[in-house]
C-alpha cells in the first residue's frame, strides 16, 4: 500500500494495492502489521457502514469527550470525503481537506482524533465503511456545519442536498466546541 500524507498533520490518504484479472478484484483493506509498518498504530473497536443515495450529505461529525480516530473507504459508488482539522494547537486548525473516494479507485481516508469528518455522495448510491478507534457514544456527538462560511468547504455540486436534521442543525465555526491546546490524542 501507500500512504500519503495530506497537508492537514495526522489526516492520511491510504491507497493499497489493488490486484484485478477478468474474474474482478481482490485488495486488502486492513492488516495491522503493514499498517503499524507505515506509522498507523490503529487500535480499532467498531466497524460502521451506511448506504446513502445521490445527494446525501453526512457530517461533520466529532467526539469531544471519546474522539473517534476512522479509517473510511467506500465499498460501491462515490463520495466527496472531507476532514476539518479542529485541534486549537495544530498550524492547520480550521483548514479543510477532501477528496473523492470511490469504489474505482479503492482508496481509504485516515481521519484522527482531533477531526470533524463528513462526506456527500456522488454517484446514485454509495456504501461507506469505516473503522472506528473508539466507540460511538451518542450523548458525545457533536456536528459542525455543514456550509460554515468560515470553515468553506468546496462541496461538489450534487443538486439536491439531502441532510439528517442533527445535521441541518450543526453549530457554526464560531460556537462549535474545539479540541483545546495541549489536547492529546488517547
Amino acid at each position: 500500500m501507500n500512504v500519503v500524507p495530506t497537508e492537514l498533520p495526522g489526516l492520511v490518504v491510504i491507497e493499497p494495492k489493488v490486484f484485478g484479472d477478468a474474474r474482478g478484484y481482490f485488495a486488502e483493506t486492513f492488516q495491522a502489521v503493514r499498517y503499524r509498518e507505515a506509522g498507523l498504530r490503529l487500535d480499532f473497536v467498531q466497524d460502521n457502514i451506511s448506504r446513502s443515495r445521490r445527494g446525501t450529505l453526512r457530517g461533520l461529525h466529532y467526539q469531544l469527550q471519546r474522539p473517534q480516530g476512522k479509517l473510511v473507504t467506500v465499498l460501491s459508488g462515490a463520495v466527496f470525503d472531507v476532514a476539518v482539522d479542529l485541534r486549537s494547537d495544530s498550524p492547520t486548525f480550521g483548514r479543510w481537506f477532501g477528496l473523492e473516494l470511490s469504489d474505482e479507485n479503492h482508496w481509504q481516508l485516515y481521519v484522527p482524533p482531533g477531526f470533524a469528518h463528513g462526506f456527500c455522495v456522488l454517484s446514485e448510491r454509495a456504501d461507506f465503511f469505516y473503522k472506528c478507534t473508539d466507540y460511538y457514544n451518542p450523548a458525545d456527538e457533536q456536528t459542525l456545519k455543514w456550509d460554515d462560511p468560515t470553515v468553506n468547504v468546496a462541496w461538489p455540486d450534487v443538486g439536491e442536498r439531502i441532510l439528517s436534521p442533527k445535521d441541518e442543525a450543526g453549530k457554526p465555526w464560531h460556537e462549535a466546541a474545539k479540541y483545546g491546546p495541549g489536547w492529546v490524542d488517547r
